[in-house]
């Protein structure tokens, strides 16, 4: 007796839900993604205005100067929807958990060199506050932005700027042996030290903007653009090439962090210029403030990371400093003030060129 089993294909009726479909075209898979975030952004039915700003509706896309036909059109190329960013997130925290793990058992960064932990105390530790107005601005942006598709994006971005506050205080914790004094002293250094304030009186100023997307510039553009690149790309560098090999371990997560975020920042960018001349020029013109009162701010910072320069550096040392002024290593020996303005007006330079392929307009890069 033969007994014939057939297949049958079964076509689905509906390959995504309705709203998506009318972005995508009918009959064809929308991603999770999409489906996370086209379209889920209230537009009606507010039934009251805010008591404090009665001039705008409960969600209201005129609280920005842009001005977008599709707010959708802001999508985030990493395509973080809540379970792709907590999965994305799982896995980096268990590298950074096995770094820190490694980093402490070793006693790896309480037996570096007074001067290495100097610049640590008195430059890395602080910027936890700087972390923390992160977290603040972005949940700003989250509050009052139009659009799921940044919206959702600045809430990731708030929680991680949370999460790299937390690593910061660790190392403190770590290096201080479990006492809360290194923590102590950097926030008195953050309340306190002339070298802070400029930075300090930026963040705060970004805590009262008016306007969520010249807040989006400010703090996701161009302060995080300015400030990754040289806090762990160039002052970690030149520490690690100092012996602070574990602090780079430590900070390996900020690095991978800014290039994820510089993707999002560029394309949120590019969208906006995208879409109206006006866009590009207001946009060009928040980036253009933002970047000069932010690169003089951070210049002290870079001073005091850089200060003390060994005498007589290793081949090593020399060869990183050359490559912060890109010339010969006989021009290493410049003071110390100019090898901090330089590298600030590199990653300065580095942050306009990114930008201006995006569509800003900026007159001057250099």
């Amino acid at each position: 007796m033969a007994i014939e089993i057939s297949s049958k294909q079964i076509e689905p009726i509906r390959h995504t839900y309705d709203y998506v479909a009318r972005r995508i075209g009918e009959g064809r898979p929308g991603s999770r993604y999409q489906e996370a975030t086209f379209d889920i952004q209230p537009t009606a039915n507010f039934q009251y205005p805010s008591s404090y700003a009665p001039k705008y509706a409960l969600f209201d896309p005129a609280r920005t100067a842009i001005v977008m036909e599709d707010w959708y059109a802001f999508l985030d190329p990493r395509q973080y929807y809540y379970s792709a960013y907590t999965v994305a997130r799982a896995k980096q925290q268990e590298v950074v958990e096995k770094n820190f793990a490694f980093v402490e058992s070793k006693n790896l960064l309480t037996n570096l060199p007074d001067d290495i932990k100097t610049v640590i105390r008195k430059v890395l530790i602080p910027l936890r506050h700087v972390e923390w107005a992160g977290n603040m601005n972005n949940c700003s942006i989250t509050d009052v932005g139009y659009g799921t598709a940044i919206t959702q994006a600045t809430l990731f971005h708030a929680i991680d700027k949370l999460g790299i506050a937390q690593y910061l205080t660790r190392i403190s914790l770590i290096l201080e042996e479990n006492e809360e004094t290194g923590l102590d002293a950097a926030k008195q250094a953050w309340l306190e030290d002339e070298m802070w304030q400029p930075l300090r009186r930026a963040v705060e100023d970004m805590f009262v903007l008016d306007d969520w997307f010249e807040l989006l510039v400010a703090q996701n553009v161009v302060l995080d653009g300015l400030l990754y690149p040289l806090v762990y790309g160039e002052i970690v560098d030149d520490l690690m090439v100092r012996g602070a090999m574990s602090l780079a371990m430590l900070t390996e997560f900020m690095r991978e962090w800014q290039k994820e975020a510089e993707r999002w920042t560029s394309a949120i960018v590019k969208a906006a210029c995208l879409e109206s001349k006006a866009n590009a020029a207001q946009v060009s013109t928040w980036t253009r403030v933002w970047t000069d009162r932010l690169s003089d701010a951070l210049e002290p910072i870079a001073c005091a990371a850089f200060d003390p320069v060994p005498t007589q550096p290793a081949p090593a040392t020399k060869r990183n400093l050359g490559r912060l002024f890109s010339k010969s290593e006989d021009q290493c020996t410049r003071s110390v003030d100019s090898l901090s303005v330089t590298a600030v007006s590199q990653v300065r330079v580095a942050l306009l060129e990114r930008l201006q392929k995006q569509g800003l307009k900026l007159a001057e890069v250099a």
